[in-house]
C-alpha cells in the first residue's frame, strides 16, 4: 500500500504501509480523496513541535469506502461512502454526554492534547493510536488519521457516513476545512442574523467561515487577506466586502465597514499579531474565534481592558464540531446548494505531487488542493 509519510525530514512517498487487524470497534476504510490542508504543512515545518513523532502518515482530511468492520460497530456497513472525523471521542464522559466531542479527554489523541498543554509533556511511545505498520513497525497517522495512504483504520466514531452522491474530491474537504470553518460560526460564535463578521486570512478555512456567515445570516461579512487576488474567492462564498491588508491598516477598514467593530472576528492564519488584531475588532460584547494554529509555543498580548466591554477571546479546536450531527447537516445543506464544496476545489493532483500542492497553497493560488486516490 502506498501512502506518504513524514519522515522526520520531508514528506515521502512510500510503499509498503500497511493497515492493523481491526479491534471490534475499528473500521477500514479506502481512501477516495484527501485534502491537503496548511496543518499538513505545519507538521513538515516544524510547528506541532513533537506532538506527533516521525515517522507517521500524513493527512487529515479525508472521505472513502468502508471496506470492512469490527465486530461492535454499528454505525456504518460495508460499502458505504463516509467522510473521516479526525477526533474519536469516547461518548460516555461529561463532556460528550453534553454535546462537546472536541473537548472529550478519554480517547488518546484527547488525553495526549490535554498533558502537552497543562505540562508541556510530550508524547511517549503509546500514547498516540498507531493504525499503521512499516518497515515491521507500528507508526502512528496524523491527526488521529492519515489519510494520505490508500487504506485506513478508524474508530466507529470517526466515520460517518454521506450520500454516495456527493463526490470523494468534496466530501473529503467536510473532514477538516468545512467542519472547522463552519464550526466556528455556528457552534462556538453562534453568529444571529443581522450580525456582522470579519474573517482574517481567505484559505479553506476562511472561505468555509464565509458561507457558514452567510449562511447563518449575517448581513455584513468582511473578508480580511494581504493577497488581493482572494477577493474573487471570498466574495463568490459570501463576502460582502474585502480588505487587501497588504495595502490598507485592516482594523481601521472594518472599523469603518461596520460601524465601529463586528459582532464576531475569525482569525483563521494562525499569526498571533492578527489574532491581536481580531480582538481590536470587534465591538462591544464581540466575540473573537482563534481557528489559526500558531506554533505551540506562541504567545499573544492583549490588554485587558480591551476586553472590558464584554468581548471575548475564545478558542475553537476542530470546529467544536459534533460530527455525527454536523457531517449530515452539511451535506444536507451541500445537497440544497446552499453550501458550496465542488467550488472549495481548486485542483486535485497525484500523491505524488504533495510538494506542488504545497507550493500553490503556499503562493495563494488555492482555495483546497485535494489528492485524488481513487
Amino acid at each position: 500500500m502506498r501512502g506518504i509519510l513524514f519522515d522526520g525530514e520531508a514528506a515521502v512517498v512510500a510503499d509498503g504501509l500497511g493497515v492493523t487487524d481491526l479491534e471490534p470497534h475499528q473500521v477500514r476504510v479506502r481512501v477516495g480523496a484527501a485534502g491537503v490542508c496548511h496543518s499538513d504543512m505545519s507538521v513538515v515545518d516544524g510547528k506541532f513541535g513533537a506532538m506527533f513523532p516521525p515517522p507517521f502518515v500524513m493527512g487529515h482530511e479525508g472521505a472513502g469506502e468502508v471496506v470492512a468492520v469490527g465486530a461492535d460497530v454499528t454505525t456504518v456497513a460495508l460499502g458505504d461512502h463516509v467522510v473521516v472525523a479526525t477526533i474519536d471521542n469516547c461518548g460516555r464522559c461529561s463532556v460528550c454526554a453534553t454535546g462537546h466531542p472536541t473537548l472529550c479527554q478519554t480517547s488518546k489523541l484527547g488525553a495526549a492534547i490535554a498533558r502537552r498543554n497543562q505540562t508541556g509533556e510530550e508524547p511517549g511511545p503509546g500514547d498516540l493510536p498507531a493504525y499503521f505498520t512499516y518497515e515491521g513497525e507500528r507508526i502512528l497517522g496524523f491527526a488521529n488519521t492519515g489519510v494520505f495512504a490508500e487504506e485506513v483504520v478508524v474508530g466507529q466514531g470517526q466515520v460517518v457516513a454521506i450520500d454516495k452522491g456527493v463526490p470523494f474530491t468534496s466530501a473529503c474537504l467536510i473532514g477538516c476545512a468545512v467542519l472547522t470553518g463552519t464550526g466556528a460560526i455556528f457552534n462556538r460564535a453562534k453568529v444571529y442574523r443581522g450580525e456582522s463578521v470579519a474573517v482574517i486570512g481567505v484559505g479553506g478555512i476562511g472561505l468555509n467561515v464565509i458561507q457558514a456567515a452567510r449562511i447563518a445570516g449575517a448581513t455584513k461579512i468582511i473578508a480580511v487577506d494581504n493577497n488581493p487576488a482572494k477577493e474573487n474567492f471570498a466574495r463568490q462564498f459570501g463576502a460582502t466586502h474585502f480588505v487587501d491588508s497588504g495595502r490598507d491598516p485592516a482594523v481601521a477598514a472594518v472599523h469603518d465597514i461596520s460601524s465601529g467593530g463586528v459582532h464576531c472576528s475569525v482569525e483563521c492564519v494562525g499569526h498571533t499579531t492578527l489574532m491581536q488584531e481580531a480582538v481590536e475588532m470587534l465591538r462591544p460584547g464581540g466575540n473573537m474565534v482563534i481557528l489559526g494554529v500558531a506554533g505551540m509555543e506562541s504567545t499573544m498580548e492583549v490588554a485587558p481592558f480591551q476586553l472590558y466591554q464584554n468581548k471575548s477571546i475564545m478558542g475553537c479546536r476542530y470546529g467544536s464540531a459534533r460530527p455525527a450531527f454536523d457531517i449530515p447537516a452539511l451535506v444536507d445543506l451541500y445537497l440544497d446548494g446552499r453550501l458550496l464544496l465542488d467550488e472549495l476545489v481548486s485542483a486535485t493532483y497525484d500523491m505524488s505531487d504533495l510538494d506542488k500542492v504545497f507550493a500553490d497553497l503556499e503562493a495563494g493560488k488555492l482555495a483546497r488542493g485535494v489528492l485524488d486516490l481513487s
